[in-house]
């Protein structure tokens, strides 16, 4: 399972490093995932949730 939030659905996004001499070398940037118990239907859950989602209310942390 890859690094991806299964809330808002954010994954991996690819790019460059790009040094001072110009050079390019491939490289990824993940979101920050979280495992975390959370409601889902009134049950408690274990899913991978990035931190904007906690952060902005979208899911309810289960107790």
């Amino acid at each position: 399972m890859g690094k991806f939030c299964q809330v808002c659905g954010k994954g991996i996004t690819y790019g460059n490093n790009v040094s001072h001499s110009n050079r390019k070398t491939r490289r990824t940037w993940a979101p920050n995932t979280q495992k975390v118990h959370v409601l889902v239907n009134g049950k408690a859950q274990r899913m991978s949730v990035c931190t904007r989602c906690l952060r902005s209310g979208k899911v309810e942390r289960a107790v």
